[in-house]
């Protein structure tokens, strides 16, 4: 019985210092000093836009935090946006942009595409939207004239 109170007391005693070691781990993690990103604005709306030409849009950004801000990653929804961005680190307090790319191709309609930006922010992911409305192009009108304007000399 004496063994198993001691086998009881040690195993009490690492168990102890194993959490102890541990909570003091996660502890000097919060006090890191962390990126944080901060948008102007998370959403673009393109408005009325025609088919078969591409918009784009800027996302502006801060670093507001006191770490460099990587990026590891920019996801669009889908194979119609194309996104660009910085791939060096942004310094506490500067600013940088990605850039997001529509191509509707023969889409006609209403459209929402979100952008999904990976980064090491303290805040997460964040996502982004672009949205508008996807018109035919106007035709050219056709002169009802026909000119020849051929070699008549």
């Amino acid at each position: 019985m004496q063994a198993f109170l001691c086998n009881v007391m040690k195993n009490s005693i690492l168990l102890f210092v194993f959490l102890s070691i541990s909570l003091l781990g996660l502890a000097q993690n919060g006090t890191e000093p962390k990126p944080v990103i901060e948008f102007e604005a998370v959403e673009h709306d393109f408005g009325k836009i025609y088919d078969g030409k591409p918009v784009s849009h800027e996302f502006k950004f801060t670093n507001k935090g006191k770490a460099p801000l990587l990026l590891s990653n920019v996801q669009p929804a889908c194979g119609c946006t194309t996104p660009e961005w910085p791939r060096e680190p942004i310094m506490p307090g500067e600013k940088a942009k990605i850039k997001a790319i529509y191509n509707a191709g023969s889409y006609r309609g209403v459209f929402s595409k979100g952008i999904t930006v990976q980064s090491n922010s303290a805040s997460g992911n964040v996502q982004l939207t672009i949205k508008g409305s996807v018109l035919d192009t106007p035709k050219e009108p056709k002169s009802p004239v026909k000119l020849d304007v051929g070699g008549g000399f």
